[in-house]
């Protein structure tokens, strides 16, 4: 293949991927009833998808809340067109309203402190490449987050960004309903 030609990703079938990862579309399909296209694009590689689940499953100090958080504001900032839908999807099964939701992905929460100092810090530390600013980690720690709290954020904010990359550069279909842009 030359440079000029372009290299389209197709997503998937269950038949056209690993043995072990047919185990994980079979274990997608009866707790979800589906596998989500970004999931089956992973398996294009033999160890990425269990790999990638393995990190998202990790345990954490943080709550599934703020996971979802730092999920949204990561993929606000990386203009991710697959992982908004997703975690807004995700976000309302966790409690957030679509209003809330809104304020999450743009990093002004007037709902919760707490959360607000959380969406501020990674918007930070994304848009600057690690780099948070010293203000951005003293109201961080002030509202009460720990340097422990610090490594699963980073953690998660390296989870979403490979996703968020990878759809970025795939493009494979987006497999859940439409959200508003902000």
């Amino acid at each position: 293949m030359t440079s000029q030609e372009k290299v389209t990703f197709e997503v998937p079938t269950k038949d056209q991927v690993s043995v072990k990862n047919q185990a994980i579309f079979d274990q997608m399909q009866k707790s979800f009833g589906t596998v989500p296209n970004l999931y089956a694009t992973f398996a294009l590689n033999e160890t990425a998808l269990p790999d990638y689940l393995a990190l998202q499953n990790r345990k954490s100090t943080l709550s599934a809340k703020e996971r979802e958080i730092i999920n949204l504001v990561v993929s606000q900032v990386n203009e991710c067109e697959y992982c908004l839908p997703a975690h807004t999807m995700i976000s309302k099964m966790h409690g957030f309203t679509d209003e809330q939701i809104l304020e999450i992905r743009g990093a002004q929460i007037t709902f919760n402190d707490k959360y607000d100092a959380l969406a501020k810090f990674v918007k930070d530390t994304t848009v600057n490449r690690g780099r948070a600013s010293e203000e951005a980690a003293d109201v961080l720690f002030d509202a009460g987050y720990t340097q422990a709290n610090v490594i699963d954020i980073i953690m998660v904010i390296g989870d979403k960004i490979i996703s968020n990359y990878l759809h970025n550069f795939t493009k494979i279909p987006v497999d859940f309903p439409e959200v508003p842009n902000i």
